[in-house]
């Protein structure tokens, strides 16, 4: 089993569900020439494909995006391409496709070229980098942990303005051409070089906002499109202070499963649980923690565990990856006991120059796709505003992801903000499941309603998308849909394969 540590980058995918405003260009605008494909794998295919920075201005200055294709196992069988894009903001699509195709091309029955790319903003020629080199970015957020007390918060605004002007100063006009209708955009483009007629989508978690967006502007050109861990669109449109705030809603329910699900599982699979009821136990230790710093003598390096560090990896890993759960309640039962060695360690990657590499990306499309409209000056009301929605998320996603917009540089005034409601020809699958820390279930029905035509089905499980908690019936669900357009029947539930803290979670199905 990977370490809480280890699985911090793959808790990134954290919602920060945005939105825009803008206009439609032709699918064939920009190059005619198709993708060169080199082989770079078993079954894979690399190319660069070269599109307009700005799609206004199809013939000026241009970028290029990588592109993988996973080759279907069934050629003569094949339907067509499946895109793919795995959220984030910003998480790559290239990764998606090389890592998980084989997987992908087993749950769609070998019948698509499985298709990923990295987003503008997030990779080729288009990546944001506010530094350029590790080393500066590492010396930049040297001992900036999430910030606990006022004095801390007022250094930590300092520190998000600075890094927004030298995101403004190395990355100039590309932050002004990334945001998500962009990118749509972009999509569209690569349905047509592919040569497909209509578009088969599989999006997940912001990915999912991706899908809405492309559904919006080009109905007529969406064949199938299956989204899990769904963003809400008109939640979000208010700005960084709405969108994570709706991201919020969800987060401590999760929490409280977590907690729950270790004491239905007993002392024998849960570190936590057979000292008396859970909860209490866990609760009483944060609220020690909010005024008195844990010892963390065993901590790479020693020192002291604080309150915001001990949320921060709850919000961006732990609650998100239920495999992760037994590791993490033993963490928290050391902590219990008076060392807080263990939770320091997981807590120092949402701290470390390898996360704020990986999110700077994110947070450029984030503010670009939902600009704040809170100066900087008054972020520590809308972090309190948050920490009233979610005690466990609020802080760690508002300082870590949020703050940078409102000193942000630039904004892009081809994002797209709705309308909603388009009727694509065939049914949009929605995939949510009940207690997902970043994609609340009520933002998948208010979807399902929003949308001309979408089915929702509910998946009865934990955690940030349905291969977070594994579900036969999620997967079937999906593979019927995607390879014959056929949708589970409104108000479908699909349970999970295993229990959290079952040894075998994760595992084949039983």
């Amino acid at each position: 089993m990977k370490t809480i540590r280890q699985w911090g980058a793959a808790g990134l995918a954290v919602i920060t569900m945005v939105t825009m405003t803008g206009w439609s260009a032709p699918a064939a605008a920009g190059s005619e020439r198709g993708p060169t494909w080199t082989g770079c794998g078993p079954r894979l295919e690399c190319a660069e494909v070269t599109v307009p920075l700005d799609w206004s201005r199809p013939h000026g200055q241009t970028i290029t995006l990588p592109v993988v294709r996973h080759l279907a196992s069934r050629p003569q069988q094949r339907i067509g391409s499946l895109f793919v894009n795995p959220g984030g903001p910003g998480d790559s699509g290239v990764e998606m496709a090389t890592t998980r195709g084989d997987a992908l091309d087993a749950a769609t029955d070998g019948r698509f070229d499985i298709v990923g790319w990295d987003v503008r903003g997030a990779g080729g020629t288009a990546r944001v980098d506010c530094f350029g080199d590790p080393a500066q970015r590492q010396a930049f957020w040297a001992g900036k942990p999430i910030p606990t007390t006022a004095a801390e918060q007022r250094a930590y605004l300092a520190t998000t303005a600075e890094f927004a002007r030298r995101c403004g100063a190395a990355n100039g006009e590309l932050l002004t051409h990334i945001s998500t209708a962009d990118t749509a955009r972009d999509l569209d483009h690569l349905r047509h070089l592919v040569g497909d007629e209509q578009l088969s989508y599989l999006g997940e978690s912001y990915g999912t906002f991706i899908g809405q967006v492309y559904a919006n502007m080009y109905p007529r050109r969406v064949r199938a499109m299956a989204l899990d861990g769904i963003a809400d669109p008109v939640a979000v449109t208010g700005g960084t202070e709405t969108a994570l705030a709706a991201a919020l809603v969800s987060t401590d329910k999760a929490f409280e499963q977590f907690l729950a699900t270790c004491q239905a599982a007993g002392p024998d699979r849960c570190a936590l649980a057979g000292h008396g009821p859970v909860a209490p136990r866990v609760d009483a230790m944060l609220r020690r923690l909010r005024h008195t710093p844990l010892p963390a003598p065993h901590a790479t390096p020693p020192g002291t565990l604080s309150y915001q560090e001990a949320l921060a990896p709850l919000k961006f890993a732990i609650l998100g990856h239920p495999i992760l759960w037994p590791e993490a309640a033993a963490a928290l039962e050391t902590a219990i006991a008076g060392d807080g060695s263990a939770v320091k360690d997981a807590a120092s990657f949402p701290a470390s120059e390898q996360f704020h590499r990986l999110v700077e990306p994110g947070q450029a499309i984030t503010c670009a796709d939902s600009p704040a409209k809170v100066r900087a000056a008054r972020w520590p009301q809308v972090i309190h505003r948050f920490t009233q929605i979610s005690r466990i998320g609020g802080a760690p996603l508002g300082w870590g992801m949020g703050a940078a917009c409102a000193s942000w540089p630039a904004g892009d005034t081809h994002r797209y903000t709705g309308p909603w409601n388009a009727a694509t020809s065939n049914p949009i699958l929605l995939v949510n499941t009940k207690y997902d820390p970043n994609s609340p279930l009520v933002g998948a029905r208010r979807v399902e309603r929003l949308l001309g035509n979408a089915v929702l089905l509910v998946h009865d499980g934990y955690g940030h998308l349905t291969n977070s908690d594994p579900s036969s019936c999620v997967t079937a669900a999906t593979r019927h849909y995607l390879v014959e357009l056929t949708t589970p029947a409104p108000g479908s539930v699909c349970l999970s394969d295993r229990a959290p803290y079952d040894p075998a979670f994760g595992g084949p199905t039983p």
